[in-house]
């Protein structure tokens, strides 16, 4: 690493040398290359929403009975049981109204409406939740189909603007927390960078976590991880941020030690 010259232009969190060239750019620099990778994040996050899990619950709706509630927990079904609903890769819809097992969907998560209850299937195990007795819910295609046509798009867009600021706060934050600890990693290598220069390497050191997160739920979606490959990913992504910590900061120029006049040296 030490004969590579010190990167000069900040432009890509990807590799440890591209994001030791952050401690050099300016804030506005940060901010804006933060701000693309939160837009990336946020699309992966909307993608996954919409073409994983909305698309599997629109369908569900499509698929209920003209007629039907649920109201003092309990369900007042007036299709056929058991019937599977709607079934995707990650999520699967079903009605059941004894729980008798019939129907078991290969989908990494299940959600099985008995008669009084709701059974959860997934990896994890299965749990029970009985229906809240205090609220009704339409059980209905024409009641539920308009509310869902009304909230999902606003439910996306909730996603996308919650995930943007949520990294960018929880950057910030993270930064604040982790420029001392590069700082000193940086004292103990011999490397020159103040703790204003440690806060910008220490906020970009977390984007790459951030940009592994999203291409792991895209594959995820895409089925090229399983439920414990993706489980797996999202601990790994954190472990990707002390990673980038500890090594960026050894593209960085080290401190030239103070040159030493020679007395026996003339003039």
């Amino acid at each position: 690493m030490s004969g590579l010259a010190e990167p000069k232009f900040a432009w890509e969190p990807v590799t440890p040398r591209g994001v030791a060239a952050f401690a050099r750019a300016s804030f506005e620099r940060l901010f804006m290359v933060q701000a693309v990778v939160a837009v990336i994040a946020a699309a992966a996050v909307v993608w996954f929403l919409s073409d994983g899990i909305f698309s599997t619950i629109g369908q569900a709706i499509n698929a209920l009975p003209d007629t039907g509630e649920i109201r003092g927990g309990r369900l007042d079904w007036q299709g056929d049981s058991p019937v599977m609903l709607a079934e995707g890769n990650l999520l699967a819809f079903s009605v059941d109204l004894e729980h008798g097992g019939a129907l078991r969907s290969p989908a990494d998560f299940q959600l099985e409406f008995g008669r009084d209850s709701v059974r959860v299937f997934s990896l994890f195990g299965e749990t029970m939740v009985d229906y809240p007795p205090d609220y009704i819910f339409a059980a209905n295609q024409r009641d539920a189909l308009p509310v869902w046509g009304a909230w999902a798009p606003d439910l996306l867009a909730l996603a996308a603007i919650g995930t943007f600021l949520g990294l960018m706060t929880a950057w910030t934050v993270l930064a604040t927390v982790y420029a001392l600890p590069v700082w000193i990693i940086c004292f103990f290598f011999n490397r020159d960078l103040d703790l204003r220069a440690s806060w910008k390497l220490a906020g970009a050191a977390l984007m790459p976590g951030a940009l592994f997160m999203a291409l792991a739920l895209v594959l995820y979606e895409l089925k090229a991880f399983d439920l414990v490959q993706f489980c797996s990913a999202v601990g790994l992504h954190l472990v990707i941020g002390c990673i980038y910590l500890f090594v960026s900061p050894m593209f960085l120029n080290r401190v030239l030690p103070a040159a030493k006049k020679n007395p026996f040296r003339a003039g």
